[in-house]
């Protein structure tokens, strides 16, 4: 269709993303997008092609071969950047790829300070692929800033931190953190796939990187692999750029595109997975057969002044320690609602036992150092209705 001179063309005008100002639920359903300039489509397109045909030799149009460049990928880096409020979105094939493409910025010799409590892949790929590439690791408890601090060394390059933790929901303070690493010269990475950027942004607080599986709460309905990086620096992008593109740990532009259809929802989902979070862990603080529930927005969680200070909400994520394996079992076996099931972060409720799914991997004495028994139970809490949880669980617990 031609254009019409007499109609005002304000297109140049237009914005790819709203004003930093707006509002994270206005964010998160504008920022990196603007109708495709073709048809108008209010959606991105998903770009889904390996190469770009160029004009002439030499010249392209912005895109030469889809590894490097997609149109669909970059509408949700640039949505991811805007919810951190960081500056540069690199997307990834999963969490892990994520992770990884930041110690390959590293180099034999150089020394990571990582929090204990990790999720279990990172903690394999750590102690198991890593460390045999000739980089180093130590694994604190980084709720004490005091054992932070001991582990830093000279070649000390990088502290990564997860808060909450994966599975025992533990803190650590964030401004701090950022402290400690940039007193030693290191970059300070976390990981913020059980808080989301709804409930807590690391940027605003001193970190370098902020890391998320994007499988879990940022999609949100359990229908993709995928992981992300946020960076404020610019040459630390570029540095991560060009790993993800010499390492080809690239999403395809399907995963990316459902990855932005979640964040459109990611503000109204996330309301409700703190509010149903909450419930849940107050139901089982309670509850004669669980010894104990780790969740930080309980006023009986030991880091709950810290949880109140640095973060927005609690999350979704509960864990309870039923005192066996067994009776893990026979309390896991015996929900409905609650699907016995790997991952989180879905509208859908999850459940799992770590010590035997996520983090079997963990060397046992390790495992027990860090308080995942064989009877802890981990609850990644949906979007269902309340009462019905509530009852799945009820039902589930009797006679424990």
């Amino acid at each position: 269709m031609s254009h019409d001179p007499s109609t005002p063309d304000d297109s140049d005008s237009r914005q790819d993303s709203p004003p930093a100002s707006s509002g994270f639920g206005t964010r998160a359903v504008h920022a990196g997008q603007r109708p495709d300039p073709t048809t108008g489509a209010i959606m991105p397109p998903i770009y889904q092609t390996s190469t770009y045909v160029q004009p002439e030799l030499g010249r392209h149009l912005g895109y030469e071969y889809a590894r490097v460049q997609n149109p669909t990928r970059e509408a949700l880096e640039g949505n991811l950047a805007a919810l951190e409020g960081g500056k540069h979105g690199i997307a990834f094939a999963s969490g892990l790829s994520a992770i990884e493409a930041v110690m390959k910025t590293l180099s034999v010799g150089d020394h990571v300070v990582s929090e204990e409590n990790t999720y279990g892949g990172t903690n394999r790929m750590f102690n198991k692929v890593l460390s045999r590439l000739g980089i180093r690791f130590s694994f604190v408890d980084s709720r004490d800033p005091d054992q932070v601090r001991e582990a830093i060394r000279p070649e000390t390059k990088l502290l990564h931190m997860e808060t909450p933790t994966n599975p025992m929901m533990r803190l650590c303070d964030l401004g701090v953190m950022a402290e400690i690493a940039h007193e030693a010269g290191a970059l300070l990475m976390v990981d913020n796939t059980f808080a989301t950027p709804f409930n807590q942004r690391p940027l605003e607080v001193g970190a370098d990187v902020v890391v998320h599986s994007t499988t879990k709460y940022l999609n949100g309905h359990s229908d993709v692999i995928g992981g992300a990086l946020v960076v404020d620096d610019d040459a630390l992008a570029e540095e991560l750029f060009f790993v993800r593109k010499s390492t080809g740990a690239v999403p395809g532009p399907m995963d990316a595109w459902l990855v932005l259809r979640g964040t459109k929802t990611l503000h109204v989902r996330m309301k409700a997975h703190n509010a149903n979070g909450m419930a849940v862990a107050r139901f089982l603080e309670g509850h004669p057969a669980v010894e104990a529930c780790h969740y930080p927005g309980l006023a009986s969680h030991p880091q709950h002044e810290l949880a109140t200070r640095q973060m927005d909400g609690f999350t979704g994520m509960v864990s309870v320690e039923l005192g066996s394996g067994e009776r893990a079992k026979r309390f896991v076996d015996r929900t409905h609602l609650f699907a016995l099931a790997e991952s989180l972060g879905g509208v859908e409720s999850i459940i799992g036992v770590p010590a035997l799914m996520t983090h079997a991997s963990v060397a046992p004495d390790r495992r027990a150092f860090m308080g995942v028994t064989d009877g802890l139970v981990r609850l990644s809490v949906g979007i269902e209705d309340e009462a019905d949880l509530l009852e799945d669980l009820d039902r589930a617990l009797k006679g424990l």
